[in-house]
């Protein structure tokens, strides 16, 4: 179930994304447990595709390849999301955006509410840089980049994930806009975005890919994939969430909604 609050906040993006973009293992078809390509990412730079439609088309080969078992897995995941109430018991439009302060990249804090200070913030959450979902839709952020800043909002995106386990030295030093670590969710956990993946799920991924490893717990909870807009006041303005990972909101219409 999709639920448009007033507004979607775009996502973090990155030189991250550009280069550790997952493809499909021609061995296993799976989803998110994948090595990292560039070729998931639009090539053709003359004709800018939608987030939509990019997404749309991973979804499409996912359920081509895959076998059963994992459809099944991954399908069961996502209605149990749905039916834990995550989505309408989280932060939503009118609500006040909870205050905090994460390391960024590069070791140094940062604090919400200082970035308020110079204009709107466009704060979202990614899974992890082994989601294809993720860094496809990092990809059109960073490219959504400039639009945000022209608009005078900044955009700030946290992750589960340990530092390290994405982000190179030269990436770290090369990014437009902040990327938090929000160990063990906690920020994630104020803003109620948090669920806990079937333990089928869980243990497809740790399985895969060691998804605890990369998190350092073993908690196998995970943020939705949420974005929001926050105002200089500290009110949230537009929400993007749903219980369904795969889909994202469009940069383009958070530009859009910026303009406002």
């Amino acid at each position: 179930m999709k639920y448009y609050i007033l507004t979607f906040s775009v996502l973090c993006c990155f030189s991250i994304s550009c280069n550790n973009v997952d493809q499909a293992s021609s061995q296993n078809s799976q989803e998110e447990i994948t090595p990292k390509t560039k070729n998931e990412v639009p090539m053709d730079k003359n004709e800018k595709s939608s987030l939509k439609s990019i997404l749309d088309e991973k979804k499409a080969n996912f359920e081509a390849k895959a076998d059963e078992v994992k459809k099944t897995a991954y399908k069961e995941g996502i209605e149990a999301v749905e039916k834990s109430g995550i989505v309408s018991s989280a932060k939503q439009v009118g609500d006040t955006a909870p205050n905090f302060t994460l390391t960024n990249a590069v070791g140094n804090p940062v604090m919400l509410s200082d970035y308020l200070k110079k204009g709107k913030v466009v704060l979202t959450w990614y899974r992890g840089g082994w989601c294809p979902y993720c860094n496809l839709t990092l990809h059109q952020l960073q490219e959504e980049l400039p639009n945000f800043k022209a608009e005078g909002a900044n955009l700030i995106a946290l992750t589960p994930e340990l530092p390290n386990k994405s982000i190179t030295t030269a990436e770290k030093n090369d990014l437009k806009f902040e990327v938090l670590s929000d160990i063990g969710n906690t920020v994630a956990k104020e803003y109620g975005i948090v669920f806990k993946l079937t333990d089928v799920v869980a243990g497809m991924y740790n399985k895969g890919f060691d998804m605890n490893g990369y998190n350092g717990d073993t908690s196998n909870e995970l943020p939705l994939a949420a974005t929001y807009i926050i105002g200089q006041d500290g009110k949230i303005e537009y929400a993007f969430l749903d219980a369904d990972y795969r889909n994202r909101a469009e940069p383009s219409e958070l530009t859009e909604f910026l303009k406002k």
